[in-house]
């Protein structure tokens, strides 16, 4: 009787362990779990992959969204919070990071739009320039929360206030899911529908 409670036992912790290994999603030897919390609000992950540069892995990342979303309009039409998590997978320099993004958001926009936006632009940059270096392993989360605004976490750390205007957050987005991405492949794995 020891001996099956025992047998019933390492099964009940092999099955554990098994769900929760289903609970996540690994690109690039980096874990995403399929759940996140955003202020208290549940998010799933809508995606995850790699941003490459050349042939060169830079970043992984992923999305995630109140309810799966296929498409950016979808992505976009979304009203509760939202979550994008990068994991640096080589060495790069802050500023530089800060830029490509400001240009990124700048080829997803028209010139209107995007002049409306500058101030938040200028105070990312500055952020990530404060950083110096984002090395492989270490991570920054951008956090959309309705009612507060775009939150910028950098290393597990809240970077100043929210950038309040919700079409910072959509601008932002554009770098990944807008019509010119930094990355296609990236695009489809955020989206689910990476091959």
């Amino acid at each position: 009787m020891k001996f099956l409670r025992h047998c019933i036992v390492i099964a009940g912790a092999a099955l554990l362990a098994s769900g929760s290994a289903v609970a996540q999603t690994t690109v690039a030897d980096v874990k995403y779990e399929e759940a996140a919390s955003v202020q208290g609000k549940p998010l799933l992950l809508n995606g995850a992959g790699i941003r490459y540069k050349a042939v060169f892995k830079v970043y992984t990342a992923g999305l995630y969204l109140e309810k799966k979303a296929p498409t950016p309009q979808d992505v976009l039409a979304l009203k509760g919070p939202k979550r994008m998590r990068i994991v640096m997978l080589r060495e790069i320099d802050s500023a530089e990071l800060g830029k490509l993004f400001s240009r990124g958001m700048e080829d997803n926009m028209d010139r209107a739009a995007f002049s409306k936006l500058v101030p938040g632009v200028v105070r990312m940059s500055q952020i990530f320039s404060e950083h110096k270096k984002l090395l492989p392993g270490e991570e920054f989360m951008i956090d959309w929360i309705p009612g507060t605004g775009t939150v910028l976490t950098v290393k597990g750390q809240v970077q100043g206030e929210p950038f309040k205007e919700p079409e910072f957050f959509n601008a932002l987005l554009g770098i990944w899911l807008g019509p010119q991405p930094a990355d296609w492949k990236l695009k489809d794995a955020l989206l689910g529908k990476a091959s």
